[in-house]
């Protein structure tokens, strides 16, 4: 790790941090690119063969090939690749070879798989006790569920947030967005850099566990705070939040939430009367007197003859609105286009591909991606055992024995 008084201006926030990354699909390797794209180095064990399976979905970047999807290569922008059997007997030695030289490993397996292995938390904080290990799984590491299968859909399923999103209506829905991974994603990357921090001001090491339950949850604004101290649950739409169709369009307007926008959408409406009508004069009656006062919105709402004229009228009344958007609309907004928010990277099958960025700016620049996604699966296998100490020897008997796998050389 780089020491404080050597590190620059201009120096990335996790330059000189190595990862050694365990994890596949989305949650793990969402966190593990964000420490990339900060600067840390991330080495990605994969699978000999198959290697992460999303790299086999859509959309596939390469016609000639099948493991360079497009869901892979934004999620692994910035990675070395090492391929590593994790269930062969011999591998155990370069894995903890690895680990000896890194900062921060991270996980998602289910719990007990990395325990098998020999690379659970207490034995490899036992070999380097300023190591951050972070585990993410569906359930957490303990628990009378920690075993079940763990899926975002699942995740939402049990979370009692696809209740949530019935809005009213009799059966669930499947919710699109990934959220319980991305969350997990998230948090985990938090508490890393947290960890790291910590380390760096007394040189102890962390283990970090991360529930995509427990951050779905967390997640909730309203519900969960109301129900564990008492209070009943609406399960109906989403209050002081509208959608509402005009022509071939849909506007979405927010008519609640801070306390001087109440008597600018009165104002709005042409209705002065409401503001003191017991039914809305205050934030609880409007919550309780909803649908009556969506049925006068919606009235006004009628009267325009656009999205892009309703949007502009509340706007200048200081009223929350805007369009619905498709996502073909969203990559081509200026404002998006201004903050760089969909980065070039290079690709060996393409040329060049875009991905999503890191949220983030730092020091007022956007951050990117450091390189491309490996494009092989163990690309950078020979490279990455070398700068560990192996030999061309001892790398070639690693390979002949099936304990690694160099593209184009097996």
């Amino acid at each position: 790790m780089t020491e404080p008084a050597a590190a620059s201006r201009d120096e990335p926030l996790l330059a000189g941090i190595t990862v050694v990354d365990f994890t596949r699909v989305l949650a793990g390797p969402y966190a593990t690119r964000m420490l990339a794209d900060l600067g840390a180095r991330v080495i990605k064990i994969e699978r000999p063969g198959e290697g992460d399976e999303i790299r086999h979905t859509v959309l596939q970047l390469d016609p000639k090939r099948t493991d360079q999807s497009s869901y892979f290569a934004r999620l692994n922008a910035g990675k070395e690749s090492i391929a590593i059997d994790l269930g062969h007997p011999q591998v155990r030695d370069v894995v903890l070879n690895l680990v000896r030289s890194a900062d921060v490993v991270v996980e998602n397996f289910s719990p007990g798989v990395m325990t098998r292995y020999g690379l659970d938390a207490a034995t490899l904080l036992a070999l380097r006790p300023e190591l951050v290990y972070c585990s993410i799984s569906g359930f957490g590491q303990s628990g009378p569920m920690r075993s079940t299968q763990a899926y975002a859909h699942l995740i939402n399923a049990i979370s009692g947030i696809m209740d949530l999103e019935r809005s009213g209506e009799a059966t669930p829905r499947v919710s699109y967005l990934m959220t319980a991974d991305v969350l997990a994603g998230t948090h985990a990357f938090g508490a890393i850099c947290a960890a790291l921090l910590r380390r760096g001001r007394n040189g102890r090491g962390s283990y970090l566990d991360v529930s995509m339950l427990e951050c779905l949850i967390a997640a909730d604004d309203l519900s969960y705070a109301a129900l564990l101290n008492g209070g009943k649950l609406a399960r109906e739409p989403r209050i002081g939040m509208l959608v509402h169709p005009i022509g071939e369009r849909y506007l979405a307007m927010q008519s609640s939430g801070a306390p001087h926008m109440w008597p600018r959408v009165v104002a709005l409406i042409g209705r002065p009367e409401l503001e003191n009508d017991p039914r809305f004069a205050t934030v609880m009656a409007r919550r309780t007197n909803w649908a009556a006062l969506v049925e006068i919105l919606r009235e006004r709402l009628d009267q325009f003859d656009s999205v892009d004229q309703a949007v502009e009228t509340l706007s200048a009344a200081r009223i929350p609105a805007a369009p619905v958007l498709s996502p073909e609309e969203v990559i081509e907004l200026p404002q998006l286009a201004a903050r760089s928010a969909f980065p070039q990277i290079p690709h060996q099958g393409r040329g060049h591909i875009r991905v999503t960025a890191l949220p983030i700016h730092v020091d007022r620049k956007p951050v990117a991606p450091g390189g491309p996604a490996p494009y092989r699966v163990g690309q950078h296998t020979r490279k990455i055992l070398g700068e560990f100490g192996y030999d061309a020897g001892q790398i070639q008997a690693l390979q002949s024995q099936g304990v690694v796998e160099i593209p184009g050389e097996t």
